[in-house]
Parts: C-alpha cells; structure tokens; sequence
C-alpha cells in the first residue's frame, strides 16, 4: 500500500486512477479494500475541483429518453398520475417532486443526479 496523499496534478490523479482500476476488485477488510477506499475520495475530490460535468435539464433529459423509447405523455399517467399532472410536470408549470423523480429514474433509468438540481 502507497502512502497517499491530496491528489495536486494530473499526474498524480492518473497514477492514482490506474491504481484504484488494479485494485477495484479487492476483497473487503483487506489492506487493498482500505487503500480503494481511500482513493475512491481522493480521485472524487480532484474530480470535483477540476472537472465540471454539463447541467442537464431533467425535462429535457425526460422528453429526449421518451422520443427515443416512442413514448407519448399519455403512457406516463401510470407513474405520475393524471392527464393534467403529466400535462403540467412536463411543460415545466408543476416541479417534479422526489416521489415523481424516483419514479422517472427508475422508469427511463436515468441517473438521480439529473433531478437533484432542478
């Protein structure tokens, strides 16, 4: 195990992505596990000081996954409710609520970030 410290440089962060894909599949409580760990948090916080990943708008997230499935709004009543209630999420005019969200995630298997910033 390397002594690992605050990744500073695209060096740094590559040598330690390279590690943590050798040791991805180590076994729990053992020494590699920890170290994976440990990286897990470094390679995340370099990501989220250098890298920023394009907002996504969940609507426009929601009408593209149903143009790509044929979905028309009327198929979403069962997981959101009524013609009006749909009407509404999508055209923007009602927020779209946890409840909703986790449902649409699951449905289009969109990634829950998508509706964290809305």
């Amino acid at each position: 195990m390397m002594n690992w410290k605050v990744l500073k440089t695209e060096k740094d962060y590559t040598h330690a992505t390279n590690r943590l894909m050798d040791i991805f599949h180590a076994a729990e409580g053992t020494p590699e596990a920890e170290e994976l760990e440990l990286l897990l948090v470094l390679v995340k916080d370099y990501d989220d000081k250098h890298y920023v990943l394009p907002s996504v708008n969940p609507l426009d997230a929601i009408k593209y996954k149903m143009e790509e499935r044929g979905i028309k709004a009327k198929d979403l009543e069962p997981l959101i409710g009524s013609k009006g209630h749909v009407s509404s999420i999508l055209s923007g005019r009602r927020e779209i609520t946890l409840k909703v969200a986790q449902k649409l995630k699951n449905y289009f298997q969109l990634p829950a970030e998508i509706f964290l910033f809305q």
